[in-house]
């Protein structure tokens, strides 16, 4: 039996009908064969993988002794029958019936009386493409760990005929496992903790400092949009590719970020889909936007080891180059509060921020005119060489992400080669037709271009 830690606990808790807390991934295919036989073929491979390693037999255990507990325990046996399906599309098996399938897929909770993870391969595509849909509860991993595992299970040789299924990859070596371990402090450590104190006041009022002069956005300064809404459990994903030399010709016309581009792509194309809605708001829109808070060192290290970011998306700007330097700027300060915390005082003023959110998850509490924020921007470090699947290669993975309560559309990004791959998951009641939010990327980033020409 394992302990939980205390960010995994509070995505379990959180769950809910109508908030599954699980991230997944959309895989297409193209195979170099009969692609029935191919998938029948590999199918079978994935049920002969049953050497399920620890993280991925991982269950809820909520009993011991007599008490109740939240702790994981192992599965002694997993029953790959279940957790590794087939689905077939109907005709004409198009983007449309494929994204119908997954959306359904996405809303469904997984069964916490087993390992919560499923994988789906999905059928009738036509010519020879194929589909790959995978979930995994964010309380075993974050966005950065599940497309590390992602990329580990492909290879980049296409002459590679072995599998690697994510469930019996060991994990990476790494030098300290730290992050996964309880704060325990022994009387050896008291010396060494009470010389720390001054140290942490000062990181306490640097904090307060950058509330008071203005460079950290706060929660409860987003106005409401119809995003903001209690939301339901039916989902809507959209999804789409941008050029990586699009937005790096952008980047170096401006001297950003990549991420500050993402940002600025993904303010646009909200600016539009809530202009001809006739529902923008004065006020600019704010997103929380997942960090990663691994250092070099533990680059692979597995878990949920995110703080996230509250960022000023200046929608209220019509002009594109204005509009990508204030979110620029936002990010900028942000980044340097946080710079400064340790990771677990930035989880800490994460959660914080984070915390007018998860009061309306809370049963029995009513809801508030509390806005945090209005939508999750995520960019998912990616790969630049090419993925390949028993040959059959990778044409796109799409990340698909959580929409939260209050918060009914989360935008994810990820890198595929030389191009970005967009997943949007949004309340299917919520947020209609999110295929022209991601349709106004595209020509958020066209604008972008024109303007720094």
């Amino acid at each position: 039996m394992e302990l939980l830690d205390p960010l995994d606990a509070i995505f379990l808790a959180l769950e809910s009908r109508e908030h599954p807390m699980h991230v997944g991934g959309l895989y297409l295919f193209e195979t170099p064969c009969d692609t029935d036989e191919f998938v029948q073929e590999l199918y079978s491979g994935y049920l002969a993988a049953t050497d399920v390693r620890s993280r991925f037999r991982r269950r809820l255990h909520r009993e011991w002794g007599g008490f109740s507990l939240r702790a994981w325990s192992h599965a002694d046996e997993v029953d790959l029958g279940y957790h590794v399906r087939r689905s077939g599309l109907p005709a004409p098996g198009g983007t449309a019936e494929l994204l119908d399938l997954v959306a359904r897929l996405h809303g469904q909770l997984l069964d916490r009386h087993r390992p919560l993870w499923e994988t789906r391969l999905i059928e009738g595509l036509g010519g020879k493409r194929f589909a790959m849909y995978s979930k995994i509860h964010h309380a075993l991993f974050d966005g950065v760990t599940g497309q590390q595992l992602a990329t580990r299970s492909f290879t980049t040789d296409p002459l590679d005929s072995g599998l690697y299924p994510a469930w019996t990859l060991g994990a990476p070596q790494r030098g300290d496992d730290t992050p996964h371990r309880s704060a325990r402090v022994g009387l050896r450590g008291l010396p060494r903790l009470a010389a720390s104190v001054p140290n942490e006041l000062n990181k306490g009022l640097s904090v307060l400092r950058a509330v008071t002069d203005g460079r950290l956005t706060l929660p409860m300064t987003a106005p409401r949009t119809v995003f903001n809404v209690p939301i339901g459990g039916a989902r809507e994903i959209a999804i789409g590719s941008l050029s990586l030399d699009r937005i790096d010709a952008v980047r170096r016309a401006t001297g950003t970020t990549v991420n500050d581009i993402v940002l600025a792509i993904s303010a646009g194309a909200l600016r539009t889909y809530l202009l001809e809605r006739q529902a923008l708001p004065n006020r600019p829109l704010v997103a929380m936007v997942p960090m990663n808070m691994r250092t070099p060192a533990e680059a692979e290290t597995e878990g949920n080891l995110v703080a996230a970011l509250l960022a000023n998306l200046a929608t209220d700007v019509a002009d594109p180059v204005r509009r990508l330097s204030a979110i620029s700027a936002s990010m900028q300060s942000g980044k340097q509060v946080f710079g400064g915390l340790s990771r677990r005082q930035a989880q800490a003023l994460s959660l914080l921020l984070l915390a007018p959110a998860g009061l309306d998850l809370v049963p029995g509490l009513p809801h508030g005119p509390r806005v945090p924020f209005n939508v999750t921007i995520s960019n998912v470090p990616g790969h630049r060489k090419a993925r390949y699947l028993r040959g059959a290669r990778l044409e796109h993975w799409y990340p698909l992400s959580i929409p939260f309560d209050g918060q009914g559309v989360n935008i994810t990004v990820a890198g595929n080669g030389d191009s970005i791959d967009i997943g949007v998951v949004g309340c299917r009641r919520a947020a209609p037709n999110l295929a022209r939010l991601v349709m106004a990327m595209d020509d958020s980033l066209t604008d972008l271009e024109f303007a720094t020409r």
